[in-house]
C-alpha cells in the first residue's frame, strides 16, 4: 500500500507534468503548435521572396528551383506553393509561377524589413558582414513593418542595403533591376560594382576574401569560358563564370579612367607621412564613426610614430594627439604619401 506522503508527492509530479504540458500559451504542447506554424509561416514568406527575386531579375522560377532555395523536397515546396496560391498570393499563367499583387506586396514587406535591418547592422553595430544576412533573415520574420519604418527613419531613409541591393520603399517602391553580372562582361571593359549576392555564403565568402565590395571599379583584362580575369584596385583577381555572376556591376564609359591601387596607412614605417584619402567603404558602423572622431578624414594629415613591442596597433599623430590603429583598421584607411624631402 502507498503511503499517503508519497501518494501525495506522486499527485503533484503528475499534475505538474500535466501543467507543464498544457498550460495555455507556455505549455509544451503550445509552444510545439506555435513553433510549428512559425516555421510553416517562415517557409512560404521565405517562398515569396524567392519568386519575387526570380520576377525582378527577370528569371524563371519553377517548383524544383523552389525546393532548393528552401532545401526542402519537391513535395514539401509543392504544398506551400500549393498553399500559397489558396491564400491569392500566387498565380500560375502559362505554368508559370507568378507572384498576384497582393503576393507581391507581401514579398516587399518581407524584402524592406530583411533589408533595413541589414543596414541596421552593417551601419549601427559591430556585427561582422558575415552575420548580416542570417541575422536578418531571423528577424524579417518577426519585425513589423511599422518597426522597420521607425527604425529607416532613424538612419535617415537608406535606399540601399549593404551588399548594394535597392531597399523597397514604405509604400513598396522599387526601382528597376540594374547592371549585368560580371561574367558577361567582354576583354577591355571598364565597370563598377553595384551589387553583391550573399546567397550561398560559399561564394559570399570567397568574393569577400578577394576585398571586393559595392562601389569598387573593375577592369576586365582577359575572358574565356573557364575564367574571367579582372583588376579591382590595382589586384589582379581570377574568378570562374559561376562566381562572376554573383557580382552585379555596371559598365562605364570606355574613357572612364582607371583608378589608381591606393596606398594603405599600414604601409607607412615610422617616421614616414601620409595624406588621408578615405576609408574603405568595407570599414562601416560604428568602427568608421570611430577613425572619423579621431580625425581619420580627408585632407587630414598622418605620421607613424611608435610600434608597439609585436607591431601591432602603431601609434599614428594625427591632429596633435597620438593615437593607437590596429594594423586590420590602417589596412581600410586609404593615403597619398608626403615625402618631405620635396
Amino acid at each position: 500500500m502507498v503511503k499517503p506522503g508519497i501518494a501525495l508527492l506522486i499527485g503533484i509530479f503528475v499534475l505538474f507534468v500535466i501543467v507543464l504540458i498544457f498550460w495555455p500559451k507556455k505549455g509544451l504542447v503550445s509552444l510545439w503548435t506555435r513553433n510549428r506554424l512559425n516555421t510553416k509561416r517562415t517557409l512560404m514568406e521565405d517562398t515569396l521572396k524567392f519568386i519575387f527575386d526570380c520576377e525582378y531579375k527577370n528569371q524563371s522560377c519553377g517548383f524544383n528551383s523552389i525546393a532548393g532555395n528552401l532545401n526542402v523536397s519537391a513535395s514539401k515546396a509543392t504544398k506551400i506553393i500549393y498553399q500559397l496560391q489558396s491564400m491569392g498570393l500566387i498565380r500560375f499563367p502559362k505554368n508559370e509561377i507568378r507572384l498576384t499583387d497582393a503576393g507581391r506586396s507581401y514579398a516587399l514587406q518581407i524584402i524592406r524589413v530583411h533589408r533595413v535591418w541589414e543596414r541596421y547592422l552593417a551601419d549601427e553595430t559591430e556585427v561582422s558582414h558575415m552575420e548580416w544576412h542570417e541575422a536578418a533573415d531571423l528577424k524579417e520574420h518577426h519585425m513589423s513593418l511599422e518597426e522597420a519604418d521607425k527604425l529607416a527613419v532613424k538612419m535617415g531613409n537608406p535606399v540601399y542595403d549593404p551588399h548594394g541591393d535597392p531597399i523597397p520603399s514604405s509604400k513598396g517602391e522599387l526601382p528597376s533591376h540594374r547592371g549585368q553580372p560580371l561574367s558577361s562582361l567582354k576583354e577591355g571593359d571598364i565597370a563598377r560594382i553595384t551589387h553583391i549576392e550573399d546567397e550561398p555564403p560559399t561564394i559570399y565568402t570567397q568574393l569577400v576574401a578577394l576585398d571586393l565590395y559595392p562601389g569598387m571599379q573593375v577592369y576586365v583584362m582577359d575572358v574565356s569560358d573557364e575564367k574571367i580575369q579582372f583588376a579591382a584596385n590595382g589586384e589582379e583577381c581570377v574568378l570562374s563564370p559561376l562566381f562572376a555572376s554573383n557580382i552585379t556591376v555596371e559598365l562605364l564609359p570606355e574613357n572612364e579612367p582607371l583608378e589608381e591601387k591606393y596606398k594603405l596607412l599600414s604601409s607607412l614605417e615610422v617616421g614616414e607621412k601620409g595624406e588621408i584619402i578615405g576609408i574603405s567603404k568595407k570599414c562601416r558602423g560604428q568602427s568608421r564613426r570611430r577613425l572619423m572622431d579621431l580625425g581619420i578624414v580627408p585632407g587630414s594629415v598622418v605620421s607613424a610614430e611608435l610600434e608597439s613591442a609585436f607591431g601591432d596597433p602603431v601609434a599614428y599623430r594625427i591632429l596633435g594627439a597620438n593615437i593607437a590603429i590596429r594594423e586590420n583598421q590602417a589596412d581600410k584607411i586609404f593615403i597619398n604619401p608626403i615625402d618631405e624631402r620635396q
